[in-house]
């Protein structure tokens, strides 16, 4: 399979308006990364230009040792070994499913055997071997979305890349359908870049991901360290829940701003600073308070929703809001409006720089 060498690549469009500022990474054989960022970030013009579809404005693109896309060379996508998945699946259709997935062998002239050969392999793989003769419409959104990945990997491309590939899937579909194309990926050893914004997505399938925000990579990291070590506010804010607190950290404590409580700190920062607090790291109603290291608090409990598998909570303290996730037994036990104490199991610590993200 194959290796992706960004190197100083930026891209502008004819407003002069910059989608990508500078983009250095190495995407490594074998490894599923995902480009994730909200809408307009940039994650699937930069997939395009791996791809072929966009030329860089600058830097420079390889897969393996060769250049696709660099100031004197231009490779064409047809010619770079790639499958690539679309939001919009793409299917023919007038084709059946075999004939959809068979496409790029008969454009690439194999025989009658080798394809037939190719197209029932990669059906069984899709779990679509039961569905070859029939035609796109008497197939779900689901199924639409398989035949595009077997058409994708018919050729057994070096890099696939897959471009917000289940947003048009409903939620109980695309959870399944993470962990098919997370399976196809380990079985084929393909190498995956792949582009959402759907943060439980990119956790669930990600070897590493690429948290870009305005043209600019924010954080590069296993899903674990992006979420339980974000590099700034923003990364902290877009994977997953966080509640965010300003405060002023000195004497070995934060004081948290306009709320009168504080909590312990013994880390580098002085002066300004934001805490963020993950609503899972929270603890309801602890039996012993003095036993958090990372403090308590007091306020309100104003409202409660029981989701089944928890309790989301909102907690007002002197006008600011908390939310926790605590227990779903705890919806039985608490009752809006009680004052209520919380236990922080941990914390994250930033330097207050409003401006900078």
């Amino acid at each position: 399979m194959s290796s992706i060498t960004i190197d100083k690549v930026t891209k502008h469009f004819e407003d002069y308006v910059k989608v990508i500022k500078e983009f250095n990474e190495v995407i490594h054989d074998k490894e599923f990364v995902t480009l994730l960022g909200p809408s307009g970030c940039g994650k699937t013009t930069m997939l395009r230009m791996i791809a072929g579809f966009e030329k860089p404005s600058s830097g420079e693109i390889r897969i393996d040792d060769t250049v696709v896309s660099s100031a004197k060379n231009f490779v064409p996508p047809e010619k770079r070994g790639i499958g690539m998945v679309f939001q919009s699946y793409a299917v023919w259709p007038h084709m059946t499913v075999f004939e959809n997935v068979a496409y790029p062998l008969k454009i690439a002239k194999l025989s009658k055997a080798e394809i037939k050969t190719k197209v029932e392999k990669i059906l069984e793989t899709v779990h679509l071997a039961q569905y070859a003769e029939r035609i796109p419409s008497q197939l779900s959104g689901g199924q639409q979305q398989r035949v595009a990945l077997g058409r994708a990997l018919v050729c057994e491309p070096r890099l696939l890349l897959l471009d917000e590939p289940l947003s048009n899937l409903d939620a109980k579909l695309r959870e399944s359908m993470r962990f098919e194309i997370k399976d196809i990926q380990k079985n084929f050893g393909i190498t995956v870049v792949y582009v959402t914004h759907d943060q439980t997505e990119a956790m669930a399938m990600s070897d590493r991901i690429m948290v870009l925000n305005q043209g600019i990579v924010q954080q590069v990291a296993p899903p674990t360290e992006i979420y339980r070590h974000p590099a700034n506010q923003f990364v902290a804010d877009f994977v997953g829940k966080v509640n965010f607190f300003k405060g002023e950290a000195g004497g070995g404590k934060i004081e948290l701003t306009g709320i009168g409580q504080s909590i312990p700190y013994q880390g580098p920062y002085n002066g300004k600073v934001i805490v963020a607090i993950r609503p899972e790291n929270i603890v309801l109603s602890p039996p012993n308070p003095a036993s958090f290291p990372s403090g308590v608090l007091e306020g309100t409990l104003i409202s409660m929703f029981y989701l089944g598998d928890i309790n989301d909570c909102r907690i007002e303290i002197n006008g600011d809001i908390l939310r926790v996730i605590g227990e779903s037994g705890s919806f039985d036990t608490l009752k809006e409006g009680q004052n209520i104490t919380v236990g922080l199991k941990e914390f994250l610590v930033y330097e207050d720089r409003e401006k900078s993200v």
